[in-house]
């Protein structure tokens, strides 16, 4: 998940490609930067992230089982709803289904879940969206997709602290574009006789506030 930092006015965030680097810098703690003709002394500060969340999320997908959405309103019993999915998905023309083991239908929702017998069988569905469903005579379009099973697991919360990332604090205004002031805010910390190195993101605020995404 991403995390994002509120970056404020005349302030900038740099990463390194070496985290010692940065640590170095925060040691170090001011810094004069030469902008253009002015001088500005700044501060390099740590800072931690907004509270991050971190989780794995499984998907199965049945063979057995597909789920079908779409189902036209019948003015007749649910139960003949549920018998006329199975006979209708029994009777694939499409070279899958099979013999049905159970029909689970909501008429409220006008969805259902058809359980085939055999296991694969609802494999023979995976890239059929709209399926054929005959009533009465007519021909409906049920909206067909693979039936699956999500559940999270490892979940936990964590307090983001960038080791790499440096917040520069203090960068007085000048009358240069934000984008020359990054630049010039690039090449003295990518020096290493400033203590810099070579520099993997940075970016500078000039007006307004901005968020910026940590992965």
């Amino acid at each position: 998940t991403t995390i994002p930092f509120r970056l404020n006015q005349n302030q900038a965030l740099l990463t390194f490609e070496d985290e010692e680097v940065a640590q170095r810098l925060i040691k170090m703690g001011k810094h004069t930067v030469n902008l253009d003709n002015k001088i500005a002394d700044v501060s390099v500060k740590p800072f931690t992230l907004e509270m991050g969340i971190k989780f794995e999320l499984h998907v199965t997908i049945s063979g057995k089982k597909i789920s079908v959405s779409e189902v036209p309103e019948l003015s007749i019993p649910e139960e003949w709803v549920r018998d006329k999915l199975e006979l209708n998905f029994y009777k694939s023309e499409q070279g899958g289904g099979g013999e049905v083991e159970n029909v689970s239908y909501d008429k409220q929702s006008r969805t259902a879940v058809i359980t085939f017998l055999r296991p694969g069988a609802a494999n023979a569905f995976v890239s059929c969206t709209k399926y054929p469903f005959f009533v009465n005579g007519r021909c409906y379009r049920l909206s067909v997709s693979p039936n699956t099973d999500v559940h999270l697991e490892k979940f936990q919360l964590y307090c983001g602290i960038s080791k790499k990332t440096i917040l520069l604090k203090g960068i007085q205004e000048t009358e240069d574009d934000e984008e020359s002031v990054q630049d010039m805010i690039e090449i003295h910390f990518q020096k290493p006789s400033n203590g810099g190195g070579e520099i993997e993101n940075i970016k500078y605020v000039s007006k307004g506030v901005t968020w910026v995404c940590f992965e």
